[in-house]
């Protein structure tokens, strides 16, 4: 009798663990961070929520496969740091996909295609990459744009986010600003602000692939973030997403 006793405790006891072990994987809500200074993927709106295509992406995400995913504004200067130290378990911000980010974190199937363009006033004579040599360039530092003017014999001026690179230019301070085509497509074309002042000089100098970014080795969320977008593609809520956001 003790020993079935003993026995019984233990079964009990195990799927008491079981069950916390259960419910807490339940309640778990997977974090991404993201810089939202990039409308359309990430900003703040008028009213002050945390908007923008990657920001509505990761919860649809997570609706898919059964857990809860959410965005979370962190500046773009220590948001690689945070993946890697584990403030957060993803990074959904515009992030291209390059061979050095590769060796620090591990990146899902591609969700936007985009390449580095260079944005002028209206009355530039720039035309493409080939008219920057010597100008004054902004960029968002440690961005892509950022990262590409290593090749190019131009005078660097980095900003904490691109708006700010597109008000010095207004302002005289700078000729020409370089950022993602995704991003300059809404502040020529969707922002009231901008349109009728500036314009993209050319068309994209370089190709990349937007992904979501996990830590390196994170196999069990990343498989999770590819059958999310998996299953979003095959339904057609993505296509949805992206016309909403005019990502088309």
């Amino acid at each position: 009798m003790k020993k079935l006793s003993i026995v019984l405790i233990i079964v009990l006891s195990a799927l008491m663990l079981f069950s916390c072990a259960k419910k807490e994987e339940q309640n778990k809500v997977y974090v991404f961070a993201t810089d939202a200074t990039w409308p359309p993927l990430e900003y703040i709106d008028e009213s002050g929520n945390l908007t923008g295509f990657e920001v509505e992406l990761v919860p649809m995400i997570g609706e898919k496969v059964g857990v809860k995913m959410e965005a979370k504004n962190i500046p773009w200067d220590t948001i690689f740091a945070g993946l890697a130290n584990g403030q957060y378990d993803g990074v959904a911000s515009g992030v291209s996909v390059t061979e050095d980010r590769k060796k620090t974190m591990d990146f899902s199937t591609p969700i936007l295609e985009a390449g580095q363009v260079i944005i002028v006033k209206k009355a530039s004579t720039v035309s493409g990459i080939d008219d920057i040599k010597g100008l004054k360039v902004g960029v968002q530092i440690g961005t892509t744009g950022d990262l590409v003017l290593d090749d190019y014999d131009v005078v660097r001026k980095q900003y904490d986010d691109i708006g700010l690179a597109l008000q010095d230019m207004l302002n005289g301070n700078i000729d020409a600003c370089v950022c993602d085509s995704l991003i300059a497509s809404d502040f020529v074309l969707a922002n009231p602000n901008y349109k009728d002042k500036l314009k993209v000089a050319g068309s994209a100098f370089t190709q990349e692939d937007i992904a979501i970014a996990v830590k390196k080795g994170n196999k069990e969320l990343l498989d999770l973030i590819n059958k999310g977008l998996a299953e979003l593609k095959a339904d057609g809520s993505y296509d949805k997403l992206k016309a909403k956001w005019n990502l088309l």
